[in-house]
């Protein structure tokens, strides 16, 4: 069975894009069958990638590659194909196993919504083709499928499309991302250029093996940061990062989707599976294109975590929240840690599913409300909600030993550490930790603790459907941390095929007391602040947050996202105005005067020509025709047939000739 799954890949994206195309036939009343398709193409997606994950356990640095021709023109194939190694299986599993817990979710979240069975069309139709993506080993089918996650994120983002926000939201998503994509098409197109393939693996000719990239050379930078460009759209990245935090106009499962298992992590992959392309030339590691992916990710990580200090939206922090952690992942990367940042990626898909499912919640136990300073007390009227969002929270804060965003920040400060051509990325890192375990616990007072304020004076538990798949998501978020430890950091040498002993005496290391310390001076703090937050005021939903008093121009700084989108509009959009308005300007008097010129040029040349050819030629060769007509005539005439007038003529012309020539003698 287990090698009946490794050539037939395939069937694991297939089945949710199956599921999508069943449901979207159907009508809007069949809302259960639509519900019990998605989840059953699910979880049969599920089940399929734990059989594809089998053998990558049994062999180390297993490898399988399944290509195909996709079409030849000229001399030249085109070739696609699959692959399964450990990066593809470990994600399989993540995306399948957090996408099942969000679908169910669903079924609670969006009950009574009117288009129930076109949501979970898209949710399916968003699955496969992050599950595509995953397994693709072709940078051409990595690219097709990066580009319908990019088309699903559009549908969902905007799926509430008579709200004018939601509508705007996709829009700039989809634009925005297109922009990076951009830089991706043309980096694919020079790899293959230069290495003639788009094959990862290809029995030792793929662009990603040695042959390939013997054929990059001093390219291999170039290609490099082009491809990036898709990544830093894609995750969010600054300077691409501002369609990130909009897109939570979308339904919360959908913010969950995006954040969690799907689009975001499709940059991080990315940047993961082309490494060997990133480390063409490396000296100790380093290389130019490495170097700009520390620094786009240690200003992403620091700048959202800021940002996410000043945010009142609940969905909003957690979106910043997300900007900030895949940053963090970015830094990983380029400074060689590539297993501690898909540690953290798949960490991260498991507690930040939980958050955003749990922020969901409640929204829906506040009836709508998304301002965290209306909320407070949830804590007792929603019991399960809260324990399972205090999990996701001290998870994505870094408390080390019982949960795993501990021991994957543990291990990316500890890559970032040993990086040899700067030791600024850790100590910003370390800030940007201590930031995020700040504005977490100001979003867990604010919302689980103090007094009960307008919007949960009427708030419920939500119901099981919903209250489950939190429950499963804190499970795996804590029991997960057991195959990162450093005891037994089973899960980084699966990714990197190096043998794993357990050591407990690897528990006591200094870098993991740093982060300890770290967080509980984030806590510490945020305790500090908030701990009397809506206790002062009695008019609670309009009290001022107490960094706000303190200092009311960064707050308001932060709070406004450091004015990017704004600096946006004043530059970017307002020179794409202008380059649109002086376009249709020109378009409709310049460009359409000279059309009309020329037309104009090209009537008059008409007239005359007509006018010659109808006065002039025409009336010639008319006048010359009836005068040859008339000749013609009067040859006939002369031409009588008897033969005594020929005669008589030839005789005068005869004595004609005979008196010239004797006048001229």
């Amino acid at each position: 069975m287990n090698s009946w799954i490794v050539s037939h890949l395939w069937l694991i994206p297939a089945v949710p894009f199956a599921a999508s195309l069943i449901i979207l036939s159907l009508s809007n009343a069949r809302r259960k069958s639509a519900a019990a398709l998605a989840l059953f193409g699910q979880a049969l997606a599920l089940a399929l990638s734990i059989l594809a994950f089998v053998p990558t356990l049994q062999f180390p640095g297993f490898r399988s590659v399944q290509n195909f021709t996709w079409f030849t023109f000229g001399e030249e194939t085109l070739r696609l194909g699959f692959v399964l190694d450990p990066l593809a299986a470990v994600m399989l599993v993540m995306i399948t196993l957090v996408g099942l817990c969000i679908f169910l979710f669903s079924v609670g979240y969006m009950a009574d919504d009117k288009n129930f069975t076109r949501f979970f069309a898209y949710l399916s139709f968003f699955s496969g083709a992050m599950l595509g993506l995953v397994i693709a080993n072709s940078l051409l089918l990595l690219f097709i499928f990066w580009e319908l996650v990019g088309l699903a994120s559009y549908l969902l983002i905007g799926f509430w499309i008579e709200k004018p926000t939601a509508a705007a939201a996709a829009k700039k998503a989809f634009i925005t991302t297109r922009i990076g994509d951009m830089g991706f098409f043309l980096g694919m197109l020079w790899l293959y250029g230069r290495s003639g393939t788009l094959l990862f693996y290809d029995g030792g000719s793929g662009c990603l093996e040695s042959a390939g990239l013997a054929m990059l050379s001093a390219s291999a930078t170039f290609i490099a940061l082009l491809i990036f460009c898709g990544a830093v759209g894609k995750s969010g990245q600054f300077p691409l990062h501002v369609w990130l935090p909009d897109a939570m106009e979308g339904p919360t499962p959908v913010s969950a989707l995006i954040h969690a298992a799907t689009m975001v992590a499709a940059g991080v992959f990315l940047v993961a599976r082309v490494y060997p392309i990133f480390s063409v030339g490396a000296v100790n590691g380093v290389t130019s294109s490495l170097t700009v992916v520390v620094w786009i990710g240690v200003t992403t990580a620091l700048m959202a975590a800021l940002i996410a200090i000043a945010q009142a939206d609940i969905k909003r922090i957690l979106a910043y929240s997300t900007v900030s952690q895949l940053g963090l992942m970015m830094v990983s990367l380029g400074v060689g840690g590539v297993a501690a940042g898909i540690m953290h990626l798949l960490a991260h898909g498991f507690f930040k599913a939980l958050l955003f499912l749990g922020s969901g919640s409640v929204i829906h136990g506040c009836h709508g409300e998304q301002d965290i300073r209306k909320m407070g007390g949830l804590r007792r009227l929603m019991p399960v909600t809260f324990m399972t969002y205090a999990a996701g929270m001290m998870a994505l804060s870094g408390v080390p030993f019982f949960f795993s965003g501990g021991w994957t920040k543990e291990e990316i400060l500890h890559a970032t550490a040993h990086w040899p051509r700067s030791h600024a990325p850790y100590y910003l890192i370390l800030a940007g930790v201590v930031l995020t375990a700040l504005y977490m616990t100001r979003q867990i007072i604010y919302v689980f603790f103090g007094y009960t304020r307008a919007a949960a004076e009427r708030s419920h538990e939500s119901p099981r459907v919903m209250t489950i798949p939190l429950i499963v998501l804190a499970l795996c978020t804590i029991f997960f941390s057991v195959v990162l430890t450093p005891a037994w950091p089973w899960l980084h040498g699966f990714l990197t095929g190096e043998p794993v002993h357990f050591d407990i005496t690897h528990l006591i290391q200094p870098m993991l007391f740093v982060s300890l310390v770290l967080v509980s001076s984030g806590v510490g703090v945020g305790y500090w602040i908030y701990r009397k937050a809506g206790v002062q005021n009695e008019d609670r939903a309009a009290e001022i947050d107490p960094l706000e008093y303190a200092q009311p121009a960064l707050f308001r700084f932060l709070a406004n996202k450091m004015w990017i989108d704004e600096l946006y509009d004043r530059t970017v959009i307002a020179f794409s105005w202008m380059g649109a308005r002086l376009s249709d300007w020109m378009d409709r008097y310049l460009w359409d005067g000279l059309v009309r010129g020329f037309g104009a040029i090209g009537q008059l040349f008409g007239i005359f020509t007509t006018s010659v050819d109808e006065r002039g030629i025409n009336a010639g060769v008319d006048e010359t025709t009836a005068g040859a007509r008339g000749l013609g005539r009067m040859m006939s005439a002369a031409h009588s047939g008897q033969i005594q007038m020929y005669l008589g003529a030839v005789a005068i012309g005869m004595l004609a000739l005979l008196l010239l020539y004797a006048w001229l003698a």
